[in-house]
C-alpha cells in the first residue's frame, strides 16, 4: 500500500493558522542534551489537540460523538535539535482533508530557528471502523 502523505509543510511560518508554544522538560532531553526524537511526537500530539480546540471542534466532543481520530501515518524532518527549557513553537494547519483522510502540517522553531517540519496523516473510525470526515473538516483546510 502506498503512502497517503502528500502534503508539503513548508518553512514559513505566515502559511500557518495557529501556533502552540511548550517548553522543553528535562526528562525529554538524552544523554547528549538535546530532545529524543520520540518526544516530537508527543509535541505534534499537543499542537494538534490545541488547535482543534481553538477551532471549535475539540478532540474531547469528538469522542464524546464516539469518533477516534487514528494516527495512519506520520513524517518528521529533524533540522536543528531542540535543547533543555527552549520554548518550541508548534506552528499547525489543516493542510488536507480527502472524503476519509486529511493531514496536518506542522513547523516547529524557537524564535526565528526552523528545527524541524512534520506531516501527519489521519483516518477517523466509530467502534473501530473507517467512517467520512465531517464537512466542517474540509472548511478548516488551508
Amino acid at each position: 500500500m502506498g503512502m497517503r502523505l502528500s502534503v508539503d509543510p513548508g518553512l514559513d511560518p505566515a502559511g500557518y493558522t495557529f501556533r502552540h508554544d511548550i517548553r522543553v522538560r528535562f526528562a525529554e532531553t538524552d544523554a547528549m542534551g538535546i530532545v529524543h526524537h520520540s518526544r516530537y511526537l508527543p509535541y505534534l500530539e499537543e499542537a494538534r489537540v490545541a488547535y482543534l480546540r481553538d477551532i471549535g471542534h475539540p478532540y474531547t466532543a469528538w469522542q464524546a460523538d464516539g469518533i477516534e481520530s487514528a494516527v495512519l501515518e506520520c513524517f518528521v524532518r529533524y533540522r536543528q535539535p531542540l535543547r533543555f527549557d527552549e520554548v518550541l513553537t508548534v506552528h499547525t494547519r489543516l493542510a488536507s482533508a480527502t472524503r476519509t483522510t486529511f493531514q496536518m502540517a506542522y513547523l516547529v522553531t524557537v524564535g526565528e530557528e526552523v528545527r524541524a517540519t512534520a506531516v501527519t496523516v489521519h483516518g477517523l473510525t466509530v467502534q473501530g471502523r473507517p467512517v467520512r470526515l465531517p464537512a466542517w473538516l474540509s472548511e478548516h483546510v488551508r
